[in-house]
């Protein structure tokens, strides 16, 4: 009887059987689908919204509803940028005016940021030092940078210190005001505890602060790069020996719409690309974080 019962009982069925790791690797491949198929259809819509702009723009001038000497046109652009890339421009070849640009774009963000960092998380972590400070810091973020562009070119002359210095003021308070509030923001328990676990000042900043600050630093560092090429471009167009201010301040003085808007648009590819840049450093740098918290899935 005993035997009759045990065979009676149910089989285990054959999907019970199947490893648990299966239903996670389907999960992992429809979430990766879902990922390229949303990816697709955001770049689809970029490509349309662009494609309307642009076919919207040549459309009116080329039908006289757009001024082509005030607004340009899009053929107008594609042309002036064949002149620059292969007859040069009346500053020299459009490549050193880059790299002109470039130069004093990167000092200006590599100096700003180290001097935003150290600044900010030494006046996060001694306070009275921040309210010693804090006035004179206030009212230096208060005066316009144009004038300190011009106060630059004034102190400087024509050459690429005037812009880098310039280009250091605005990336300095971009980074700054994040390192401080991140170094404010500090977790007291950590630094309590690597104190009482015998650390010192020295390695309680570089090893509990500034880890924890890193995701304020980083974060300032997207717009800060911006700033640098700002600072760079507008210390170019008060007055430059080269660069694409330089160029652009010319083509304006000229009523050159066309070279206006390709000296913008060669800016903006720039400022794609070192946003595509911090964005790599930033994934690396901060790969400890949620995937919820690292923002990948707004695309700001």
């Amino acid at each position: 009887m005993t035997d009759l019962i045990s065979d009676a009982e149910p089989h285990a069925s054959p999907s019970s059987s199947l490893p648990s790791d299966f239903d996670e690797a389907a999960l992992i491949r429809s979430a990766r689908t879902r990922a390229r198929r949303r990816r697709l259809l955001i770049l689809l819509a970029q490509i349309g919204l662009v494609v309307i702009v642009l076919g919207g723009w040549q459309l009116g001038a080329s039908s006289g509803s757009l001024d082509k000497f005030t607004y340009g046109s899009p053929d107008g652009v594609v042309k002036q940028l064949k002149t620059w890339f292969t007859d040069g421009t009346s500053l020299g070849s459009i490549w050193h005016n880059i790299g002109v640009t470039m130069q004093e774009t990167v000092l200006g963000f590599i100096i700003g940021t180290v001097a935003g960092v150290v600044l900010g998380i030494a006046l996060g972590r001694i306070r009275a030092l921040a309210d010693v400070m804090a006035p004179f810091i206030k009212a230096a973020n208060s005066i316009p940078r144009i004038v300190l562009g011009s106060m630059f070119i004034i102190w400087f002359g024509l050459g690429p210190s005037g812009k880098v210095a310039l280009a250091v003021v605005l990336v300095f308070f971009s980074v700054f005001f994040n390192a401080f509030q991140g170094t404010r923001e500090v977790d007291r328990n950590l630094i309590a505890n690597a104190r009482i676990l015998g650390a010192s000042e020295w390695r309680v900043t570089s090893q509990v602060v500034l880890p924890s600050a890193m995701t304020w630093i980083v974060a300032s560092l997207h717009a800060a790069f911006g700033f640098a090429l700002i600072g760079a471009i507008v210390g170019e167009m008060l007055g430059a020996q080269a660069g694409l201010g330089q160029l652009i301040a010319q083509a304006q003085g000229n009523f050159n719409a066309d070279g206006v808007y390709a000296g913008t648009l060669i800016i903006a590819v720039l400022a794609l690309i070192a946003e595509f840049l911090v964005t790599r450093f930033e994934k690396r740098v901060l790969r400890w974080r949620p995937t919820q918290l690292s923002g990948d899935g707004a695309g700001l």
